[in-house]
């Protein structure tokens, strides 16, 4: 067989007529197939020297059909789909090259032909769930002496190097000097790394990628001191300003000597553009050579001494003096015939004080784009935000709604459109008023429901404000306060619970709040929802037994929670190696009770080494161990 062919090509060549392609869903996976297929946690007495026609008259069924995997042919995105397949009998042409596994239709029988260091490696077994369940206990039943003589012979030759740096950074057990030695080697693990010294390590690194990735993240866990240490260790100054400008973004107070340096080099420019620069630097910057940075001191127009807004204004420079005129009308009205000399008034119609006649004209003009951009304008008069709130236009009279400068009265009377399911942000001028608890308690009463959730997205608020918004009829009100309120009540989270699991900005809420209820769970255990029955585990109460019963529960979701509990058995953990849901089976191969010679056989399997290489239950002399052969293996 040619591994060029397509399955549906290379099936019939075998003598076999393909009936459809076959997700697994509650059937055996292919996965756990090949796994057994290698001989890892495998039944005794499944290696065969060959497989005759006996062996697929049992696996067929009364039409000839049962199903098919070929290693390396990916239907469905992979190759862990079946295919189902029919044939006319005798033995079909199917060998160890490339590879498959088979399966008779209710999943009695189980047949391999792959790859192996000694040539094709042949199973049969016939009775499989009653097999592999005896496997598992057989598994679970592991001494001392062979948990010792398993991690002994790790890592013996590395199968998968490039799996293993891949997953070592991520095992819970390795130490900081391990993953310091893993930097010079793989360092995508610092995505999420929040280990002070490994930090450290990061940001002092030679290599300039390395010092990056800890920056470079969608939620970076530096302190202030590890990023000022970045920008100052950066030798490319584009890229020195870019993380001074990821540093503010996240809060950090740069010292003032680090902004000396960065205007006093090339990118100057760029430097003049950071938040937080003190404003003894403005007048260097107004009086620059460059005209991008005179440009720019016009941004800081309120902290500019009247001298310096005069040059400015009178600048040589064409898009200097547009700036800075700009930034005059923010606070002296723009008359007509100023706005009508603009190049391009869009900005005007964004940021500045309009004189009574121009703002009269422009909030009926015939383009609604005008009226658009004036709607979400700060400093249009009252006059004007009454007119634009009786804007045909759906959307104007949208914006004019969220208008911070409206009382709730006002806001209640425009007529505007809202989409509940559509992606909330939380307002910026309501997240500036989070500290102010009357603001608060005036908001959350507003009558729009993106004022409201913005102000659910505010971390401490005041008791009454909580128990409004916990209380509110927009659900997504009570998810942001679930997600982001420290004081969110316990029988609210647990209501958001019973539709919501965590998303990607706020992974695992509610049920990771310090509010979640923790005891008292155990009464789910026999409750019709599956995500109800997830907490059982949760209950201090809760037993092993309740681990083993879980374990076997009829949805995915609550054998993954069983899967990953402490307290799962070693058998449990081995027979879970077999679910038919992948992500049930991956969460099995990271728990710490996996027998050792079982993990072990998993460090050196193709699907499952990256993942196994996390597993805390890993010695750290073994990690050490992988991690060295590893990094001087081939790739």
């Amino acid at each position: 067989m040619q591994r060029r062919e397509k399955l549906h090509e290379l099936l019939p060549c075998a003598g076999l007529t393909v009936v459809e392609d076959v997700r697994p869903g509650s059937l055996f996976p292919p996965e756990a197939g090949w796994r057994i297929a290698r001989g890892i946690a495998a039944p005794d007495g499944a290696v065969r020297e060959a497989l005759d026609a006996a062996w697929w008259r049992r696996l067929a069924d009364a039409d000839g059909e049962f199903l098919v995997a070929v290693l390396g042919h990916r239907i469905g995105g992979n190759d862990s789909w079946w295919t189902r397949v029919r044939y006319a009998g005798g033995v079909p042409g199917l060998t160890g090259d490339p590879g498959f596994v088979a399966l008779s239709l209710d999943g009695q029988v189980l047949l391999a032909e792959v790859p192996g260091a000694d040539g094709p490696r042949v199973t049969a077994l016939d009775r499989l769930p009653e097999r592999l369940e005896e496997a598992a206990a057989a598994a679970g039943r592991e001494t001392e002496v062979e948990r010792a003589e398993a991690w002994a012979a790790v890592p013996g030759r590395p199968a998968w190097p490039l799996h293993w740096v891949e997953g070592i950074g991520s095992n819970p057990a390795a130490p900081d000097e391990l993953l310091i030695r893993l930097l010079d080697v793989e360092g995508g693990f610092l995505d999420g790394c929040d280990r002070p010294a490994v930090l450290d390590a990061a940001v002092a690194h030679p290599d300039p990628r390395v010092r990056s990735m800890p920056a470079d993240t969608f939620r970076p866990k530096l302190t202030s001191d590890q990023w000022v240490r970045l920008v100052r260790a950066e030798p490319s100054p584009s890229r020195r300003v870019l993380w001074a400008e990821h540093a503010c973004a996240w809060g950090v107070e740069l010292p003032g000597d680090l902004y000396d340096d960065l205007l006093a080099g090339p990118s100057r420019a760029q430097a003049a553009q950071l938040p937080g620069l003190p404003a003894h630097h403005l007048p260097s910057l107004a009086a620059d050579a460059d005209p991008r940075v005179r440009a720019t001191a016009c941004a800081r127009w309120q902290d500019l001494a009247a001298p310096l807004r005069a040059r400015l204004l009178a600048d040589t420079d064409d898009a200097v003096r547009t700036t800075a005129l700009l930034a005059h009308h923010t606070d002296v009205p723009m008359p007509r015939e100023v706005f009508a000399a603009l190049p391009v008034p869009r900005r005007a119609l964004e940021q500045c004080r309009l004189s009574p006649e121009l703002e009269a004209e422009l909030v009926r003009d015939g383009d609604a784009e005008v009226r658009r951009t004036l709607a979400a304008n700060p400093r249009l008069s009252a006059h004007g935000v009454a007119v634009l709130a009786e804007d045909p236009y759906d959307d104007i009279r949208s914006a004019v709604a969220l208008r911070p400068d409206l009382n709730e009265e006002q806001r209640a009377a425009v007529r505007y459109d809202f989409d509940p399911t559509s992606m909330s942000r939380t307002l910026p001028w309501v997240k500036g008023l989070h500290g102010d608890a009357e603001a608060m308690r005036r908001l959350a009463v507003s009558s729009h429901p993106l004022i409201r959730r913005s102000v659910a997205r505010a971390r401490r608020l005041p008791p009454d404000v909580v128990e409004r918004l916990a209380r509110d009829e927009d659900r997504t009100v009570r998810l942001f306060l679930a997600e982001s309120c420290d004081d969110a009540p316990a029988e609210m989270l647990l209501e958001v619970w019973r539709w919501w699991d965590g998303s990607f900005s706020h992974p695992d809420r509610p049920r990771s709040h310090p509010n979640f209820p923790r005891t008292g769970l155990l009464r789910y255990a026999g409750d019709p929802g599956g995500r109800m029955r997830r907490l059982a585990l949760d209950d201090p109460e809760s037993t092993p037994a309740d681990v083993a019963r879980l374990a076997r529960d009829p949805e995915a979701e609550v054998r993954r929670r069983a899967a990953e509990d402490t307290r799962l058995s070693p058998a449990d953990a081995v027979r879970l190696l077999n679910d038919p849901e992948a992500y049930v089976r991956g969460t099995a191969v990271r728990n710490p009770r996996l027998p050792a010679r079982v993990l072990a056989g998993l460090l050196h399997d193709r699907d499952t080494a990256c993942a196994a290489v996390t597993n805390p239950a890993i010695p750290v002399p073994v990690l050490h161990r992988i991690l060295a052969a590893a990094a001087t293996a081939p790739r």
